[in-house]
């Protein structure tokens, strides 16, 4: 029987490792924050995440420039944009990362926190302040121009209700439970369709529109974080699906800290190709129960952790449910 030889190029060596890298990091990260889960305290668990999420990233064969973070001062003791990340040995990458998406969920225990990043090729991500961000997406399968951020909420769900051939009634949207979204879930509502409400997590949220028949949504509407919206728009890469963005620079302050990252138009509609323009690795680790990811699990002996990993070039999507019997790697060194 003759042989079959695959042949890789270099880099695609190289990126292929990065793939199961990062799972490592968000891995740590979510280990990490589980410790903390239910003690009431978001500052410490997100500073866990935040400092697990550094050392692994220090390790990792490139040269990294954090653009989606969690402040934007060089002091800032978190993650913050434009901090350098990784050995600079390799090649260079934007990151986006969220370490631990869902601080209140994890602080109480309650489901849906995640420890998130994307990585992708340097200078495609979306460069943007750590503001608010309007958002509207939908799964994969639909004509383009479906659903729009500036369409009334009624038009929307009735578009997306039409090229599913369903009633309004059988669309589900999601939504953040804030006060500033009262308006908005009462159009959805009187359009006939159901409204779920989140507390936290909309990166998750988003993803969840991407397979309505497995999570019962099909349309993420309101507005979150940027941050969290851009790491929303790199996983809809991978995957499919349609997602319109504005950041929201309501003030003077917020404007110019836009322009200073090269942001011209302080109105502009973000489609995903516009957020993250190259190839992509998205990865998430449950920290808490969800109905996205399982959260970390603490055995005797045995750390339990489930992440999912996706790259926008393949279209590949992986579930990696692990058994850590190491423990020492996920302490200080």
């Amino acid at each position: 029987m003759a042989s079959t030889t695959i042949t890789v190029q270099p880099h695609q060596i190289l990126e292929r490792i990065l793939s199961l890298e990062i799972v490592r990091v968000t891995e740590r990260a979510a280990v990490s924050s589980a410790r903390l889960r239910g003690r009431g305290n978001e500052k410490a668990a997100d500073q866990a995440a935040v400092d697990a999420m550094r050392r692994e990233l220090n390790k990792l064969p490139i040269d990294g420039t954090v653009v989606i973070g969690e402040g934007e001062r060089d002091e800032a003791p978190m993650l913050y944009i434009g901090e350098n990340v990784g050995t600079k040995s390799g090649f260079r990458v934007d990151i986006a990362v969220d370490p631990l998406e869902g601080t209140t969920l994890c602080a109480k225990n309650m489901p849906g926190a995640i420890a998130t990043m994307a990585m992708a090729e340097g200078g495609t991500l979306l460069n943007a302040p750590d503001v608010y961000m309007d958002k509207i997406a939908i799964g994969p399968g639909y004509p383009a121009g479906v659903v729009d951020l500036d369409a009334p909420a009624e038009e929307n769900i009735l578009s997306l209700a039409k090229a599913k051939d369903v009633k309004p009634a059988d669309i589900t949207a999601l939504i953040l439970d804030r006060p500033r979204h009262a308006d908005l879930i009462a159009a959805v509502r009187k359009a006939g369709a159901a409204v779920r409400l989140i507390t936290d997590g909309d990166v998750a949220g988003v993803i969840h529109c991407a397979d309505p028949q497995q999570t019962g949504v099909d349309i993420y509407m309101g507005i979150g974080g940027a941050p969290e919206g851009v790491l929303a728009a790199a996983a809809l890469r991978c995957i499919g699906g349609q997602m319109q963005c504005r950041l929201i620079l309501d003030s003077d302050e917020k404007r110019e800290r836009a322009k200073k990252m090269g942001i011209s138009d302080p109105r502009k509609k973000y489609e995903i190709a516009d957020m993250v323009r190259g190839d992509c690795l998205f990865a998430a680790t449950g920290v808490t129960d969800g109905s996205f990811l399982r959260g970390v699990k603490f055995r005797k002996d045995v750390i339990e952790t489930e992440t999912v990993v996706m790259r926008s070039v393949t279209g590949t999507v992986r579930y990696i449910r692990a058994e850590h019997r190491q423990l020492d790697k996920f302490y200080l060194d």
